[in-house]
């Protein structure tokens, strides 16, 4: 088998895993069903990622890559301003959470993210990064790293519970974005109008 060869039926793997995810969440990712929906034996997996979680980790990247880009188109409107840009950083996380709900849950999977070997933690920490750079320039006097973590589980929280439906019953709320406004505002400080 050539490089090439190889190179697709890895590619092809991942994609299935991608698709699955999406369509049926996190849970449905078998290295079973993603053989079959690669159209390979279901051993076949094994020969590209000698563990599940290698498999399961290069579907994750790919999430974080398509978060990043989204990010970053969102980013390349706002101008210089920390504020705006931390403003549209967050709406795009939020945003990719719910209408991305299997890929959100596989990317923060903790036994994911705590191996280094599969490179994951590379890929999810520059997403933070930006984050505390903001916040940093909007909080010059806060330790960033802390406040930026703060603000992420916020976002986080806002995500999981939108998801459930539990936020929409307790604050009667038909749309997330005065809840985005108000972790940016409890973390950051109100915006000045």
């Amino acid at each position: 088998m050539d490089e090439t060869e190889t190179t697709g039926l890895r590619a092809r793997l991942i994609d299935a895993g991608v698709e699955l995810v999406t369509a049926e969440g996190a849970q449905a990712l078998t290295l079973r069903e993603i053989a079959r929906r690669a159209g390979v034996s279901h051993g076949a997996p094994r020969r590209w990622f000698p563990t599940h979680l290698e498999l399961l980790s290069a579907i994750a990247r790919r999430g974080f890559a398509d978060l990043q880009d989204r990010a970053a188109k969102a980013d390349s409107g706002t101008g210089s301003d920390p504020r705006a840009r931390l403003t549209a950083l967050a709406g795009v996380y939020l945003d990719f959470a719910l209408s991305q709900r299997g890929m959100y849950e596989l990317m923060f999977r903790h036994d994911l993210l705590q191996s280094g070997k599969l490179g994951l933690r590379e890929t999810s920490l520059p997403l933070f990064g930006t984050l505390v750079e903001l916040v940093g320039r909007v909080r010059p006097e806060a330790d960033a790293r802390i406040l930026a973590g703060a603000l992420w589980a916020n976002l986080h929280g806002i995500a999981q519970l939108w998801g459930w439906g539990s936020l929409q019953l307790a604050t009667d709320a038909d749309d997330h974005t005065p809840l985005l406004i108000a972790a940016l505002d409890a973390h950051l400080g109100p915006e000045e109008r």
